[in-house]
């Protein structure tokens, strides 16, 4: 008899689904869609469907099927993309890629000033990157240009001590 199953599964090699990053990526290109169509049928977010699909979270089994029906990938890739990756895009050391260089930057110089400031206006805890909203906007620059405005919106969780 076949089951269905609901149950979670984790990854603990990111090769299968860095591969799978891969492959997405390529069909998205060929098939000449952005991240936020594809997206669009899942109804999540642009920002956690492209972390999905680049391997850093797990889709649900509707959004799994919609997003690969749109890419044309296999059951194979559906079952894949439900999967609990391992979680990190970044080897070690300094990032190579001038955008992610960026960010690094940012937080070499306004890290310790971040900290700073959610410890004085919350006390001691951290930013969860779990229960936690990205957004990516391009405005208008009142100079000239684009600007970028990014926002992490992540849940507050104070050290408790035990």
């Amino acid at each position: 008899m076949t089951q269905t199953t609901s149950m979670p599964h984790a990854q603990f090699d990111p090769a299968a689904r860095q591969a799978l990053a891969i492959t997405a990526v390529e069909a998205k290109t060929r098939k000449d869609l952005t991240w936020q169509q594809l997206a669009d049928v899942t109804g999540l977010s642009v920002a956690f469907v492209t972390a999905a699909l680049l391997g850093q979270h797990p889709l649900p089994a509707d959004a799994a099927r919609a997003v690969a029906a749109l890419l044309d990938l296999d059951e194979d890739a559906v079952r894949l993309l439900r999967t609990i990756p391992t979680r990190g895009s970044i080897p070690g050391g300094i990032p190579t890629d001038p955008t992610i260089y960026r960010f690094h930057e940012m937080l070499q110089v306004y890290g310790t000033t971040l900290k700073a400031l959610v410890h004085e206006q919350f006390g001691d805890g951290i930013i969860s990157a779990i229960n936690f909203k990205l957004d990516v906007r391009k405005v208008a620059d009142p100079d000239g240009g684009e600007r970028a405005v990014i926002t992490f919106d992540g849940k507050y969780l104070p050290t408790k001590p035990f």
